[in-house]
């Protein structure tokens, strides 16, 4: 049986911006102690008017599980945030585009999707 690598993040606030870099495996068998503290950074307190970005570069693994959390952080986050502020994907895996294909979610999540380093 192979063991599941942990999942940690580090967490970057200004006052324009909140940046989300997460660590390690993003899945099934990581996933509780991030879904649990979700909350308290996703609170509309805290992103209603920020660009929040999330960086996915240090992100080794990404199951189903993975993906489907990321996709309801997107959506919480879209429901918070006031217009005119961003959500971006930096450093995008490949299997997070993979996943995003097999769901029929590739042109909803290219929407956030950072590309070539563009802010």
């Amino acid at each position: 049986m192979k063991t599941a690598k942990s999942l940690t993040w580090e967490l970057e606030q200004n006052s324009d911006n909140i940046s989300l870099l997460l660590i390690g495996e993003l899945s099934r068998n990581t996933l509780l102690p991030f879904w649990e503290q979700r909350a308290s950074f996703l609170s509309a307190e805290k992103i209603a008017d920020k660009n929040v970005y999330w960086d996915l570069a240090q992100v080794t693994r990404i199951d189903s599980a993975g993906f489907a959390l990321l996709c309801d952080c997107i959506g919480q986050a879209l429901k918070v945030q006031k217009q005119g502020y961003r959500i971006v994907l930096k450093n995008a895996p490949k299997q997070l585009l993979t996943l995003a294909d097999l769901f029929g979610l590739s042109n909803w999540i290219a929407t956030f999707i950072q590309v070539n380093g563009s802010k």
